[in-house]
């Protein structure tokens, strides 16, 4: 079986989730503490990062990035990339905005902050570490609600990685009950529809311990 070593709420683990489900791969998903750096893991991913994919002949394949091009080159029939090639540039554009850019200024002061410290032992959170990733969400979350409203998926005309990429980040913050929808309708539109497909049952399903969800997260009515 296909493997998957992920954490519940990291955005990149969701993102592979996300592609997997979504070509209809069938995966086993397992939990690595990368903080207690394990030396079995390490030598099959020196970088100790997640996701690692480990494919059924042991294939193992580190970073959300590199997962997700091997497998749109590996299992090409549902294509994510684009067709065209400004389609994928505009797709790689945006998934580099969500991984990299949203990434840095929303999902780690909040995230890291308020989750990874909490589960690895690491202390408290920052203040002002959670203030700028509140600031920073506001702007964000606007650009996707132009994006929503002035195209039919976020890239244009087709589901892509660049809609995986963006629900993998904010269905964490979600989770968290930290995003406010109601200053953008248009992604939370989106953002429904996005959650009511297949490939997003399991990651409603995900549960921390001690962190309890809001109602809506689950709820694919929104």
């Amino acid at each position: 079986m296909r493997i998957l070593y992920h954490l519940p709420l990291s955005p990149y683990s969701r993102k592979v989730r996300l592609v997997l489900g979504e070509k209809r791969l069938p995966f086993e998903l397992k939990i690595e503490r990368i903080w207690e750096q394990r030396p079995e893991y390490l030598d099959r991913n020196p970088a100790g990062t997640v996701p690692m994919l480990q494919e059924e002949n042991g294939l193992c394949i580190p970073d959300s990035w590199v997962i997700c091009e091997y497998l749109e080159e590996a299992y090409p029939d549902t294509p994510l990339l684009g067709r065209t090639l400004a389609e994928r540039v505009e797709v790689r554009r945006l998934v580099v905005w969500f991984d990299e850019k949203f990434g840095r200024e929303v999902s780690r002061n909040l995230l890291n902050e308020k989750v990874m410290k909490r589960i690895s032992g690491r202390g408290n959170p920052d203040g002002a570490a959670l203030r700028a990733g509140y600031a920073n969400i506001r702007t964000h979350l606007s650009y996707i609600d132009w994006l929503a409203e002035t195209r039919q998926w976020l890239a244009g005309n087709m589901l892509s990685m660049a809609d995986f990429a963006a629900a993998a980040h904010l269905s964490c913050l979600d989770f968290l009950d930290d995003v406010d929808w109601a200053r953008a309708p248009a992604a939370k539109d989106w953002y429904a529809r996005i959650k009511s497909r297949p490939c997003f049952r399991s990651l409603l399903q995900d549960r921390i311990t001690g962190i309890n969800p809001p109602a809506h997260y689950a709820d694919l009515d929104f």
